[in-house]
């Protein structure tokens, strides 16, 4: 399991969630992406995994209203498109963060 980072930021201006790693390493998330990649059930099929909710569904301007913490487990974000289900553990933000790297990369 993760370690919950050691900070977290919200860059309005860039349009970037700002993960800083406790391991070493910060992670530059942009805020549709993280939106549109909702685990929650009404953006995942829980019966089949299928995704009903992409990042290009999401709008382009979508921003956090409000970030706040589920336990020590997972951040907790109210969304400006008024989404506010999801639950991104540590575990499913390092893999968002280590997705959004690769995709970069190509």
């Amino acid at each position: 399991m993760a370690s919950p980072p050691s900070n977290i930021k919200v860059h309005r201006e860039r349009r970037l969630l700002e993960l800083t790693w406790p391991e070493g390493g910060t992670s530059l998330l942009p805020f549709r992406f993280v939106r549109g990649r909702c685990p929650c059930a009404a953006c995942v099929d829980e019966n089949t995994g299928e995704r009903m909710v992409d990042v290009m569904d999401v709008p382009a301007d979508v921003a956090p209203k409000q970030l706040g913490f589920s336990g020590n487990y997972a951040l907790r974000v109210e969304w400006s498109d008024d989404h506010d289900t999801g639950l991104y553990t540590w575990d499913w933000l390092e893999q968002l963060s280590q997705e959004f790297a690769a995709a970069s990369r190509s």
